[in-house]
């Protein structure tokens, strides 16, 4: 890890363990923060511009040591919740039945996107607790500290909410969904929660619709089985059922069309983490 960036980070340094950054809190998101493990650099003095004589001619350029701020700066740009700032590929826990192809999976289009061998977008699927979001997440980093790739994360109901609050305010919804549609690198977590209004499925529809006519990246999550429209009606709120819907429910026929032409999918497998949680008190 520590030969991406220029001055290298101490390999065992116990704050950062080689990374060469840590993550804290910024209010509701994840920050991360620059260890101090991390020596000056001798090639600018700390200043992050050098002098560069090419032909003759000087230039001001800015220097290699700036790479690791300005991946710190996409990370703090992402948006990530503090719950999972922490979450990352190398600490998934790969024991239960399946989850350990989920990771290899997740790390394997990581690195062939982040080449640029892979063009497609990647939807994981998977029943609640299967750790989906930390497995997003931990690609969310890969992209942004391994490859510079600037993305944007939006958990789908909170994507409602901040619409909601902009209404009340008298703001429009073309600003908030302008900026998920310009994004390099859009995931959505969570897609296909909600309780199925014309309205949530306008929204659906038209973040989509913008990644799809614009060839923008797109990465979800989803509780519900990557399949299109069985017509099954949504169960009863009161109950917790993702199985009686597929996605192509949720989001309707031309969303999920989309979606199978925009994107690659995965179906996490494995047990509910929490359930395997101790839960007594002591």
């Amino acid at each position: 890890m520590s030969t991406l960036f220029e001055p290298s980070p101490v390999l065992n340094c116990k704050d950062c363990g080689g990374h060469g950054y840590t993550i804290g809190r910024d209010k509701a998101h994840a920050k991360a923060i620059q260890c101090s493990c991390v020596p000056a650099c001798t090639r600018c003095d700390g200043d992050g511009r050098i002098q560069v004589v090419k032909n003759g001619i000087s230039r001001i350029g800015r220097c290699r040591c700036q790479k690791l701020p300005d991946r710190i700066r996409l990370f703090n740009l992402a948006g990530i919740p503090n719950f999972h700032g922490g979450s990352s590929l190398q600490n998934f826990d790969p024991t239960p039945p399946g989850a350990g192809m989920a990771q290899r999976v997740c790390s394997s289009w990581a690195n062939s996107y982040g080449k640029g061998k892979e063009k497609k977008g990647l939807v994981l699927s998977g029943r609640v607790g299967r750790g989906k979001t930390h497995l997003l997440v931990g690609l969310i980093k890969v992209l942004i500290f391994e490859h510079g790739r600037a993305v944007k994360f939006i958990e789908f109901s909170r994507l409602l909410s901040m619409l909601r609050e902009g209404y009340s305010r008298g703001k429009s919804d073309a600003e908030l969904l302008g900026a998920l549609a310009d994004a390099p690198i859009l995931a959505i977590d969570e897609l296909g929660k909600g309780r199925l209004t014309d309205w949530e499925l306008a929204i659906i529809d038209d973040v989509i619709s913008r990644r799809y006519n614009t060839e923008g990246t797109l990465l979800a999550t989803t509780n519900y089985k990557w399949s299109a429209a069985s017509g099954m009606s949504a169960p009863n709120l009161a109950v917790t059922d993702y199985t009686q819907q597929n996605l192509g429910d949720r989001v309707g026929p031309r969303v999920f069309s989309r979606l199978q032409e925009m994107c690659k999918y995965y179906a996490v497998g494995g047990d509910d983490y929490r359930n395997t949680q101790e839960q007594i008190a002591r």
